[in-house]
């Protein structure tokens, strides 16, 4: 009796199925449609957001957006066509209480995935530009949902996960255009010090590529009474677009043509010195 009951049953979901089967083909037709509509139309949202926008992470946050919001509804319509309106809602149901749970078992993935979503509205750096994040140095190549990558000026391809960067401070070297560098110069005791600075400045202000204007403008400063040499700091701005290599390429090229200027002037650039004392027995 209960196998009659049982083969009954199944016989009748079957029966269902195969009443269904259009309506399934339909759906995952529906879903195969939707998904080659969604590529499109992720492609038209690029080509559209990036003539209006010149910001490469927020158009990139933006079609991955749309393109996901499309596919749902998608899913959802094709659910409706098969006649699955319960596992559509139980979908959602199950997506809210999961989200819940994993919200707690994952805390860290979706703290970046929020963290993701507010820096693409609201982010301190953009492409390309020079910034420090904790101890990670480089130029910031990309940005996606979880992460923030960038590339050391060494080679390495860093991904720092946005939560980090929402709560770390970022130094970016490159935002508005400019750079402070600075480097020391030596001179002995018995040189005069104002004419070994006007010497310096003169020197750092025929460079061809030092700014000069009253917001970035080159100076010089006695820094130290050393052991062995009156210590001199200069300072000075530079295009900061590329930081690392054009800026210690200036300030190498400057160092250099500020020595050969104070030897040539008899100001002298003394090395450490040693002081012997002899004591009788």
């Amino acid at each position: 009796m209960e196998t009659n009951k049982l083969l009954q049953s199944f016989q009748e979901s079957w029966n269902s199925f195969i009443d269904r089967v259009p309506e399934i083909l339909m759906a995952i037709l529906i879903i195969a449609i939707g998904t080659f509509v969604a590529n499109k139309i992720s492609d038209i949202a690029r080509n559209t957001i990036r003539g209006k926008s010149r910001d490469p992470l927020m158009t990139n946050f933006l079609v991955k957006a749309i393109k996901l919001v499309f596919i749902t509804v998608v899913i959802m319509f094709a659910l409706r066509i098969a006649g699955l309106d319960g596992i559509a809602t139980g979908l959602l149901t199950a997506a809210g209480a999961s989200a819940v749970i994993l919200g707690f078992a994952f805390k860290d993935v979706g703290e970046n995935f929020i963290s993701g979503i507010i820096l693409s509205f609201n982010r301190p750096f953009n492409l390309d530009d020079t910034v420090s994040i904790g101890d990670i140095f480089g130029k910031v190549k990309a940005m996606e949902f979880r992460y923030t990558k960038l590339k050391t000026f060494d080679g390495k391809v860093v991904y720092i996960p946005n939560s980090d960067v929402i709560r770390k401070p970022v130094f970016n070297f490159t935002e508005d255009g400019f750079f402070r560098m600075e480097f020391m110069v030596g001179i002995a005791y018995e040189n005069d010090i104002d004419s070994a600075k006007n010497i310096i400045l003169e020197t750092i202000k025929k460079h061809r590529l030092a700014l000069r204007d009253p917001d970035h403008e080159p100076f010089v400063l006695t820094d130290e009474l050393a052991t062995n040499a009156v210590n001199i700091k200069v300072f000075f701005w530079v295009d900061a677009e590329d930081y690392r290599r054009d800026a210690l390429m200036i300030r190498s090229e400057m160092i250099d043509q500020v020595k050969i200027n104070l030897l040539s002037t008899g100001i002298s650039m003394p090395a450490n010195i040693q002081e012997l004392k002899w004591y009788k027995e």
